[in-house]
């Protein structure tokens, strides 16, 4: 077995197809499928079953794939660190962003990127916080921003934003409330909330519980863009974080209230493993998103 293979067999697991994967590779579709032949050969297992809809990788390859993908990113980045000149950051950046991230402050944040790092090629994957710890701590990510678990990590864990959660109503179609709600106050009003696999909900239940309040939402959603447009249209309330109604509250399609005794605050955190240093590329998005975070955060603060 050597790099070459490894590599081979990566492009193929992934594309799914002789073809797509040969393309990909820049080589002959004969030549890959040697190179796997060879592969299997040795391993004495067989890695993908061929089919009239392209290459299904088996149990040995899935197994395979989730052994050495870690590895042959370390040394992707190994290598970008030896060769990188100070004036051009070049590579691959693989990271995960809780959905309140990518829908509030992702598109202006690449935007930034690619105007300072246009050679820089970025995979943003949308998920759960428990999705990303796996992923992270597999190798499949770079690193990833999420909600703080409760349970303690074994990744690297770096702060980046404290942010309230607040009550958000419709402008138009909303129940009159007081300007700020007490969290006893809550279960009074119908509520549609994402729900438990969900890290917002993890963080509103943990307030709830030690207040002793019992949260009984009559809609459970993990689309957050989802909730925003049912809860403009209806008489429904959420809790959301501030950055994640801003645009609308600025449009006046809906209002945000301040929820009080206590106050129910979210912890953002980016997690990386602890034996892969991020590769420039890496820490310099992360720092831009960072900085969309508190500018959004911050002017949203301001306005209430």
């Amino acid at each position: 077995m050597d790099l070459k293979q490894i590599q081979y067999f990566i492009a193929l697991f992934e594309d799914g197809s002789v073809t797509r994967a040969a393309k990909r590779l820049n080589i002959v579709q004969p030549a890959l499928s040697m190179q796997i032949a060879k592969l299997e050969d040795e391993l004495h297992q067989q890695l993908f079953e061929r089919g009239a809809h392209g290459m299904a990788p088996t149990a040995a390859g899935r197994l395979m794939y989730r052994l050495f993908l870690p590895i042959i990113r370390d040394l992707a980045h190994a290598r970008q660190q030896l060769v990188q000149r100070d004036e051009v950051v070049t590579g691959h950046v693989s990271i995960g962003l809780i959905a309140s991230v990518t829908e509030s402050v992702l598109a202006d944040s690449l935007s930034r990127f690619h105007a300072r790092y246009p050679h820089v090629e970025v995979t943003v994957s949308d998920g759960y916080s428990a999705t990303f710890i796996d992923w992270v701590s597999g190798g499949q990510l770079d690193a990833a921003l999420i909600n703080k678990p409760r349970a303690r990590l074994s990744l690297d864990s770096q702060p980046l934003l404290d942010e309230e959660m607040v009550l958000v109503t419709s402008a138009v179609h909303g129940p009159d409330l007081p300007h700020a709600i007490e969290l006893a106050q809550l279960p009074e009003l119908e509520l549609v909330l994402p729900t438990k696999r969900h890290g917002l909900r993890g963080v509103l239940d943990t307030a709830a519980q030690h207040e002793d309040v019992l949260l009984a939402p009559r809609f459970e959603i993990d689309v957050l863009s989802t909730i925003v447009k049912l809860v403009e249209s209806t008489r429904f309330a959420t809790i959301l974080p501030r950055i994640v109604v801003e645009r609308a509250v600025r449009l006046g399609t809906l209002r945000a209230y301040p929820i009080l005794a206590p106050r129910i605050v979210r912890h953002i955190v980016r997690i990386s493993h602890p034996r892969r240093p991020l590769s420039a590329a890496a820490e310099a998005l992360i720092a831009i998103i960072a900085d969309e975070l508190r500018l959004v955060s911050s002017e949203s603060t301001m306005e209430a």
